[in-house]
């Protein structure tokens, strides 16, 4: 099945950007007086956006690396930028889950009550730059959309963020648009070298060993602040903390991701060499942000701190999985384990995705009734909300890696290749079963187990009609994918196929 008669009938991807934020600003425009409106109409708009999801999935043909839908129109002459969008299977899963993400955000912040048309107008913006980020085929307009998504997230922790927001926001906010600016000079270079934005073509350009050394450190720098890596991850936790409970999901189930979708776009195809040449150094942080960052998760009293650097760990299997794929190819010519690797990376960001968001929608549900995240606050709660229990260590067990999980699939597919390029890397990586069910069973035992703590905990009550809804779909698709992975995988193969010999192929 392919997709022209799908992409003749409809701009599919420009809707899937524009919808939500012509939505945004006609919520803005509701204004303060019809909050109720605000919210149906922001929850409507999110999921008219994951019902076009639907036609991008079924019609996407899976048996090509090629970009699908694409639109391609002038912008800027001058200087050849161009509005120009596609979707292969890496962003086809990524949008996908930016839009089932925004709908239960949408739907999990009913409870907000101050300025409420802004703040669901602050999340539809943000959906749709989110997906222009996925779906751009222009480096110019990737990078204008990957900008403008910091502007809603400044405002949404500074604005509805906790006592030291404004701190948070302007931190969130320095690190990553100074990480972007060296983002910036090298798509320049590239440009004023190949004379054009479009990712086809920077992927065919010609560049030396130190050219390729100098893009690759500015990619790096600004992709490792969003993922983040370890040692520029110190934004994130103050970001969490500060952020309200959608901020939070946002943040963890999507925004992160972006880094990592930045290695595979970017440094990947563009810069092979200085990536092979580099890879070791990648690999080292995304271990130390494995294992140390882990061990100071475990030292956290503010559930919210604890699951931010539980993030930070997980997602260094993305990393690790991507630039394992290097050694793998360059070293031993082993293209069927640098797929598996980038494989890994991919079904690990989809799942963290689903899991990380799940986690801070629980502690929210929490903080909205006791208005605490001190872990100390908490005990005996599985006794006043059972449900909510069954819900929290099902995410907390994802978390840990269980199988049968979404949490296991991923950082499974990672040790094993990690393993074929040298056993003590998988050894390394493995660690996060030990310390991940560590901090994440602690957690449980002192929040849900036991006799009920004090007063405050005895007058909770469960979750509601709404709150289950949420946390069910999340724990759908970390189910989905910890049982059965096979249609994810299959939709991303022949990208990650393709992206496998494009780093095996040197530019010197």
């Amino acid at each position: 099945m392919t997709q022209e008669p799908l992409q003749s009938a409809l701009p599919l991807l420009s809707l899937l950007v524009w919808l939500p934020i012509i939505g945004g600003f006609i919520t803005l425009a509701l204004g303060e007086g019809r909050a109720n409106a605000a919210r149906w109409f922001a929850t409507g708009i999110a999921a008219v956006t994951l019902l076009l999801c639907v036609p991008m999935l079924t019609g996407f043909d899976m048996a090509t690396p090629a970009m699908q839908l694409v639109e391609d129109h002038a912008w800027i002459p001058a200087f050849d930028i161009r509005y120009h969008l596609g979707v292969d299977g890496i962003s086809a899963a990524l949008i996908a889950l930016t839009a089932f993400t925004s709908v239960l955000v949408l739907i999990g912040a009913w409870g907000v009550d101050k300025r409420v048309s802004q703040y669901y107008a602050c999340f539809l913006i943000l959906e749709g730059l989110m997906v222009g980020v996925f779906a751009a085929l222009d480096a110019m307009l990737f990078y204008v959309f990957f900008e403008a998504m910091l502007i809603p997230m400044f405002i949404i922790i500074g604005v509805w963020g906790g006592p030291r927001r404004v701190f948070a926001s302007v931190k969130f906010f320095l690190y990553t648009f100074l990480g972007s600016l060296f983002m910036l000079v090298a798509l320049i270079y590239l440009y004023m070298k190949g004379g054009s934005w479009q990712l086809a073509d920077l992927y065919q350009l010609q560049l030396t060993a130190s050219e390729q050394m100098w893009i690759f450190f500015a990619f790096l720098v600004a992709f490792a602040v969003k993922v983040p890596m370890f040692p520029v991850h110190t934004w994130l936790p103050d970001a969490h903390v500060e952020a309200p409970t959608a901020g939070s999901v946002i943040l963890a189930a999507i925004m992160l991701k972006i880094g990592g979708y930045g290695f595979l776009r970017f440094v990947l195809p563009i810069v092979p060499d200085a990536g092979a040449e580099w890879a070791w150094l990648v690999i080292a942080l995304s271990l130390v942000a494995i294992i140390y960052v882990g061990l100071v998760a475990l030292a956290q009293d503010d559930m919210k701190k604890l699951v931010a650097y539980s993030s930070i760990s997980h997602m260094g299997f993305v990393t690790l999985g991507t630039f394992i794929a290097f050694g793998l190819v360059r070293d031993y010519g082993n293209l069927d384990g640098a797929r598996l690797g980038l494989q890994g990376a991919m079904v690990q960001m989809v799942s963290h995705g689903f899991i990380s968001a799940a986690m801070f929608t629980c502690i929210g549900v929490l903080y909205d009734r006791m208005h605490t995240r001190r872990i100390k606050d908490y005990g005996g709660v599985a006794n006043v909300m059972p449900w909510f229990a069954v819900f929290y260590v099902l995410f907390a067990m994802a978390n840990a890696g269980l199988p049968g999980t979404s949490g296991f699939v991923g950082e499974f597919m990672v040790i094993i290749a990690s393993f074929q390029k040298h056993p003590m890397i998988a050894f390394a990586a493995a660690t996060t079963l030990v310390l991940g069910a560590g901090y994440t069973l602690w957690l449980v035992k002192r929040v849900l187990w036991g006799d009920v703590a004090n007063e405050n905990v005895a007058k909770l009550r469960d979750i509601n009609p709404r709150e289950v809804f949420v946390l069910g779909a999340f724990a759908a698709g970390t189910l989905l994918i910890g049982i059965w992975p096979k249609p994810l995988t299959d939709l991303m193969e022949p990208s990650i196929a393709n992206l496998a010999m494009q780093i095996a192929a040197s530019k010197l």
